[in-house]
């Protein structure tokens, strides 16, 4: 009612103005009736009156849903038809909707496209790195180290980009299962152990036996060896632990991972889980990207876990996997 009666405002405004006007005219032509005028004016208002109140029930779910906030693109379409004016607005929303959507498939093929090109690249750059990693797999010479550390680098760099283009058809690709925490850190940390031995950082398990959790294999894989990356990466002393400690709090089942390194500064603390941000670190570990920890939280929180970070500088980073009872 309220947008009606603005909307109506310079209408009403013009035609007070012509009223006086006319009766202006009539009074300095000699008319001195004013009882009569009075009439007139109060009749012609009436008429006014009726006029804007059939207006407005005409188009009151046209003027309703101008003061109510959508809450989904197809919201104009429940308004019933009015006025000329309220049709043609209708009539062009609907316009727009249909190139909105055709923009969108138009854009959403893109994307498919641009997700399907990646993963087959991804696949496609994994058999030449197999092929090298056998060549040199029981080679020993400092050469070849090298070579088979910058193999592991460059997987962990593929497999973060694969798992990146799938995080948008993510509810198409996990499986909730029962998982053994103890036998899958194992599995993780195993899958690691070049990197344990190259930064001379040994893994320390502190799970109960039969302690189990409900999540998917592979995405919690992921996630838990994002964050031993970046553990070790920012560990720098020799000889240094990562622990691991699974225990239950209450009915949630928490799993943390301790590291020895040099800490988050407080400051970069707030957005460590932003996509790209890596900080006062990042700058003196060029390997950093910003992509770990957000992807890491991305997909803790579409499996339905909670992921915290507690650090001091200097003193070492603590990552918490809480997992929610029965998910």
């Amino acid at each position: 009612m309220r947008l009606f009666l603005r909307d109506q405002r310079p209408f009403i405004l013009a035609y007070m103005l012509q009223l006086a006007l006319i009766t202006l005219v009539y009074w300095l032509d000699g008319y001195r009736h004013a009882s009569i005028m009075i009439y007139a004016a109060l009749l012609s208002t009436c008429i006014l009156a009726a006029f804007l109140m059939v207006r407005y029930w005409t188009n009151r779910s046209f003027y309703r849903r101008l003061e109510e906030v959508p809450d989904s693109l197809r919201a104009f379409a429940d308004v019933k038809p009015g006025s000329p004016l309220a049709d043609s607005l209708q009539r062009l929303l609907k316009a727009q909707y249909r190139l909105y959507l055709q923009e969108i498939g138009e854009q959403q093929s893109k994307i498919n496209g641009h997700r399907h090109f990646m993963n087959q690249w991804v696949h496609q750059m994994k058999t030449p790195l197999s092929v090298i990693h056998l060549m040199v797999q029981h080679e020993d010479d400092p050469r070849s180290v090298a070579i088979g550390d910058e193999l592991d680098r460059l997987r962990k760099g593929l497999e973060m980009v694969l798992y990146a283009a799938r995080l948008d058809t993510f509810e198409h690709d996990f499986v909730v299962e029962m998982l053994d925490l103890g036998n899958l850190l194992r599995s993780v940390t195993s899958s690691q152990k070049r990197l344990f031995i190259r930064r001379k950082v040994y893994p320390v398990m502190e799970i109960p036996e039969g302690l189990a959790i409900a999540s998917d294999e592979k995405w919690l894989s992921f996630v838990i060896t994002q964050l031993i990356t970046n553990a070790v990466k920012y560990t720098v002393k020799e000889r240094a632990n990562l622990r691991f400690r699974g225990f239950t709090q209450g009915r949630e089942t928490v799993l943390e991972i301790e590291d020895e390194g040099v800490g988050i500064p407080a400051s970069d603390q707030p957005r460590v889980f932003d996509a790209y941000f890596t900080g006062d670190n990042g700058r003196s570990f060029p390997e950093s990207t910003g992509m770990g920890l957000y992807l890491a939280k991305e997909i803790c929180t579409k499996l339905g876990h909670r992921i915290e970070l507690d650090s001091q500088e200097e003193i070492g980073t603590t990552a918490r996997i809480i997992f929610q009872p029965g998910r």
